[in-house]
């Protein structure tokens, strides 16, 4: 029951994901596949992923221990922090502290955690700011 209920609950993302995706409006001076483009190819496959899932549900599914949910809920509202403290902390300082937190609850250490957070986090940056020139959120530090 539990993989029906995730099922639908995805189909009905996947939804909401293609709505948003289809409010997007266009420029004047868009590319040729647009700004909508992957944000629907993201949906469709969400859509299609759930409806798998609340078709062929596990037949014995197991739930996770009550300290792994609570480990997986963390995660969570770190993303949603993330995303939050994104525009005001700048992409490099937000990136770095939520990679380091999610390395460190896969299992590193907290100093290769803070390693690869940082890392991850001026990796990202060196690509796709100064190499590819996007523009990503500026902190209080300009970068």
């Amino acid at each position: 029951m539990s993989d029906r209920i995730l099922g639908l609950v995805g189909i009905l993302l996947a939804i909401g994901f293609a709505l948003a995706a289809l409010s997007i409006e266009e420029s004047f001076l868009s590319d040729a596949v647009g700004p909508k483009a992957f944000p629907l190819i993201i949906a469709a496959v969400l859509g299609l992923a759930s409806i798998v899932i609340a078709l062929r549900p596990d037949p014995d599914p197991t739930w996770p221990a009550l300290g792994r949910l609570a480990e997986i809920g963390a995660a969570v509202l770190v993303m949603i922090l993330y995303a939050k403290l994104l525009p005001e902390a700048g992409f490099v300082i937000a990136t770095a502290f939520a990679a380091t937190y999610l390395s460190w609850r896969l299992g590193s250490t907290i100093l290769w955690a803070t390693a690869t957070g940082i890392g991850t986090s001026l990796g990202i940056y060196v690509i796709f700011n100064l190499a590819l020139g996007l523009s990503l959120a500026r902190g209080p530090f300009g970068f």
